[in-house]
């Protein structure tokens, strides 16, 4: 894993074969989510690990870059941690698949020297900070949630991300459902016009920013959280209670939320009825065409779909993602079904 993280600082993840030649092996190309890369990495090299003859090229640029790349033709699928929207879609020109692969989250953070305390953030504190109408660690909003820390009188560094971002679309569709405020103001998408703050490119960016800044704060996905032992918040969801995001909230958020026949779907901040779930929780997806005129790159991707599907599931877990849902697995087998 170390190798695959010193690849993932530059962006990039080139899964390869070895004692395979070239004339005979099928490239496939992707691009797209940082949110996924640590869990695509690990897939796509034991994918072609079982699967001579088929090699995976990932770029872990951003989802944004990554649905470009899928318009223009430049890749055989995108990945993202945002659904397209009706109007992406209806720009693309030709049908696009959404195939979950797995669940994540977003998360607070912060560098706060000297104190160790997991921080509590209601919906009102985290979009206060993001609209810069909470500025300072002790804040009243702040302060009243964490009984017994000594929050500085400092001023709270803002850190958000610079580039177009599925990250950053799971993070402002909770504060758009939060605040009528942010809504209005700012509302969600995978790049916004963010009132205030830092910008720095990647999960990566914003965790480093996040670390050499003291008093900063931010969001990141919750598995670089994990791996850099960042110290994150726990999130007051629609239910009042203050849930820290896990794998077991995570799946309780994805569980309270139907998922629709095309699998664009939201789960920030589901009902009061999830008592126990993560209110910034977010499903991860790959983005394919529809029809694929090449018969052998279809059959490669609906055999890499199946596999992400089925033995990629049982990997998820130790990479800090949560499965999908049974039921969820099921109908994308489905779906698989109808690549042309």
């Amino acid at each position: 894993m170390k190798t695959g993280w010193k690849q993932a600082l530059f962006g990039v993840a080139a899964v390869m074969l070895s004692g395979i030649s070239a004339g005979s092996t099928l490239m496939l190309n992707g691009a797209g989510s940082t949110l996924a890369y640590p869990l695509y990495s690990r897939w796509f090299a034991d994918y072609a690990r079982s699967h001579p003859g088929v090699q995976i090229n990932y770029a872990s640029v951003g989802s944004g870059a990554g649905i470009r790349q899928l318009l223009a033709h430049t890749v055989d699928f995108g990945a993202s941690d945002a659904p397209m929207s009706d109007e992406e879609l209806a720009r693309a020109g030709f049908p696009i698949l959404h195939f979950p692969t797995a669940l994540g989250a977003v998360v607070p953070f912060y560098n706060l020297p000297g104190i160790q305390a997991e921080l509590r953030f209601t919906p009102q504190a985290l979009a206060g900070i993001y609209l810069g109408k909470i500025t300072w660690w002790d804040d009243p909003v702040i302060a009243r949630d964490n009984p017994g820390v000594r929050l500085p009188h400092q001023t709270i560094v803002v850190v958000h991300r610079s580039d177009g971002s599925g990250t950053t679309y799971c993070w402002t569709d909770y504060l758009s459902k939060v605040s009528p405020e942010w809504r209005q103001r700012v509302g969600r998408g995978t790049s916004v016009k963010w009132p205030v703050g830092l910008g720095a490119k990647g999960n990566e960016g914003v965790t480093g920013l996040v670390r050499q800044t003291p008093y900063a704060f931010g969001y990141v996905e919750l598995l670089y959280a994990l791996q850099n032992r960042l110290g994150y918040g726990s999130v007051q969801n629609a239910a009042g209670q203050f849930i820290r995001a896990t794998l077991q909230s995570v799946t309780a958020a994805a569980a309270a939320v139907p998922v629709p026949p095309d699998f664009r779907v939201s789960i920030t901040q589901p009902g009061p009825s999830a008592r126990t779930a993560y209110p910034i929780s977010t499903y991860t997806w790959i983005l394919v065409p529809q029809h694929i005129e090449d018969a052998q790159r279809r059959q490669a991707m609906v055999d890499l779909l199946r596999w992400c599907l089925t033995e990629g599931q049982k990997e998820t877990a130790a990479l800090g993602y949560a499965p999908l849902p049974a039921a969820v697995a099921a109908a994308e087998l489905k779906q698989l079904n109808t690549l042309r």
